[in-house]
């Protein structure tokens, strides 16, 4: 049975869920319950409710209906998408191998308040590990978070620095480091470093050698995950076709990290469109026998 993987608990997720499951489809959904939709205290625009709706009780209903279909739904953070002879998605708990694979997390809604950070955007300040960690070969380096995207950001570095530390700005680390990785909860006062990032300066006025700073801010959004596999990207933005496909093959996005119209219609609308091409697509493969 073709394996399909949606990382997104929301509208956009559940919808390409309760398409992919009728088409017989292994289906898992990650989840970490905090979706934007969780946050709403009230939804009164949205087709079929006489009177407004919480946006808890709003999602509850819809992972309820994809778990009617045999949704498998996991809370797990997922941290990493890769290509190992397919795609892989992986989360704190583990390795899933995956057919396709649907990007529906919405869009990064948190964003650390380091001041300079814009400033030195390809300059030393980088979001993607597996991206551009290879230019920092034998430097020391240090990745901003204080959770599982950080550790795992930290663990791709480590075969490679020369150090890695996470910074966590003033806050308790979530997760234990990976060994071999130092912690610093120091508040971060700037960066420093004449046209490239030398160096993290924190408010008592000590500052950390690094040619590298990763930001790990939260969890990872779908453009990050995004970017680690290689799909292209638009700032928080991940380029799709008319199809919802990247130009990964096997990967779809669906939801507000497509950009445009942020509403509840539109990442419905998104998700069964990205549900049933990636149906489609596994169907053009035979990986996937049709419905009789």
């Amino acid at each position: 049975m073709a394996k399909v993987r949606i990382i997104g608990g929301g509208p956009a997720g559940v919808s390409a869920a309760l398409y992919t499951a009728r088409a017989q489809m292994e289906t898992t959904l990650f989840t970490t319950g905090r979706s934007a939709l969780k946050k709403a205290e009230k939804i009164e625009n949205y087709y079929g409710f006489s009177e407004p709706v919480t946006g808890q009780s709003l999602e509850a209903s819809g992972l309820d209906g994809a778990k009617r279909l045999g949704v498998e739904i996991r809370e797990e953070e997922v941290v990493g998408l890769y290509w190992e002879d397919g795609l892989i998605v992986r989360t704190s708990e583990g390795d899933y191998p995956a057919d396709c694979v649907i990007l529906a997390t919405g869009t990064s809604r948190l964003a650390p308040s380091v001041p300079d950070l814009k400033e030195y955007e390809g300059k030393g300040v980088s979001y993607c590990a597996v991206c551009d960690g290879f230019f920092y070969r034998k430097k020391p380096v240090a990745v901003l978070g204080n959770g599982e995207y950080a550790a795992a950001e930290a663990k791709e570095l480590l075969p490679l620095a020369s150090s890695v530390t996470i910074l966590t700005d003033g806050n308790e680390p979530e997760v234990p480091a990976p060994e071999g990785a130092a912690v610093d909860t120091r508040k971060i006062a700037g960066l420093r470093g004449e046209g490239k990032l030398d160096g993290i300066v924190f408010e008592e006025g000590e500052a950390l050698d690094a040619a590298g700073l990763f930001v790990a801010w939260g969890i990872a959004g779908s453009a990050a995950l995004a970017k680690k596999i290689g799909a292209l990207t638009e700032g928080n933005r991940i380029r799709i076709d008319e199809n919802m496909a990247t130009n990964v093959p096997g990967l779809y996005a669906a939801g507000d990290c497509t950009g445009g119209l942020l509403q509840i219609a539109k990442a419905v609308y998104e998700g069964a469109k990205a549900g049933t091409e990636a149906v489609r697509f596994l169907r053009a493969r035979g990986e996937l026998k049709r419905e009789s």
